[in-house]
């Protein structure tokens, strides 16, 4: 296992860490696999009462890695089959393992980081976090659950607008839209989780891992469906890497 992905254990918690803190966390699909890995082995440990994930540094995940994407010859908008495989073990694995799963979300928070975060059972953000779904600003489209979680969270009419204008918003506000379950201030954000984590390790874990499977099927057909779709549909998206490039060029400009 790479230094990617950091786990340290805290009683009963597991604080499993994205370490790409130069880049804001932003994943590259070695990052996935290595958390992906990291998940599968928790899944199965019976000393991991609660799995909490979180960013090294001033961010929680800003996304894909744009200049890996540039990299790519990119095709009607995807991030590529790799990514995509990666990221759907991952946020299956938060969303299906019998612990529950929250989501510490300490810093900037963007599309396919945000994607991580709604797959897990609980997002607890500091008010200062900066959170978004920017997929259409770089001529993206979803396929990691954004559409089919974040209008379950939001509600679908801020899902859409959300999603149609890239706008960012607080972890704050991501809390008054019902997002996030809670948000308290960052220097407080750990000890806040932490202390949430052990109150939850504190329960039957049996109870509570009944509880996670309930509440998946109250919905779960309908979001296995949307998945799915969200997945296998194809568009036709022209000016990815236009999008990508004007970035590209404005870092120059600003260094």
């Amino acid at each position: 296992m790479s230094d990617l992905v950091i786990v340290e254990k805290d009683k009963g918690s597991v604080i499993v860490t994205l370490h790409r803190p130069e880049a804001l966390n932003a994943l590259i699909v070695e990052m996935l696999d290595n958390l992906a890995e990291v998940l599968h082995g928790l899944a199965s440990d019976s000393s991991a009462r609660v799995v909490v994930l979180t960013g090294a540094g001033r961010a929680f995940c800003a996304g894909v890695d744009l200049q890996e994407l540039q990299r790519r010859t990119l095709s009607g908008g995807r991030v590529g089959e790799d990514f995509d495989h990666a990221a759907a073990r991952v946020t299956s694995t938060l969303s299906t393992m019998r612990q529950p799963t929250i989501a510490a979300v300490n810093g900037a928070c963007f599309t396919g980081g945000l994607e991580l975060a709604l797959a897990c059972d609980i997002i607890v953000t500091a008010d200062e976090a900066v959170l978004g779904d920017t997929h259409a600003k770089w001529g993206l489209r979803p396929t990691w659950g954004m559409t089919q979680r974040l209008g379950r969270a939001a509600g679908a009419g801020r899902a859409r607008l959300l999603s149609f204008t890239g706008r960012t918003f607080t972890g704050r506000e991501a809390a008054a839209f019902g997002i996030a379950a809670e948000s308290v201030p960052a220097a407080e954000l750990s000890r806040h989780v932490l202390a949430l984590a052990e109150e939850i390790a504190e329960n039957s874990s049996d109870a509570i891992s009944a509880y996670k499977d309930l509440y998946a099927a109250s919905d779960n057909s309908f979001l296995e469906q949307g998945l799915e779709a969200e997945r296998a549909r194809n568009y036709e998206i022209y000016d990815t890497q236009d999008r990508l490039e004007r970035f590209s060029s404005r870092r120059v400009v600003d260094r």
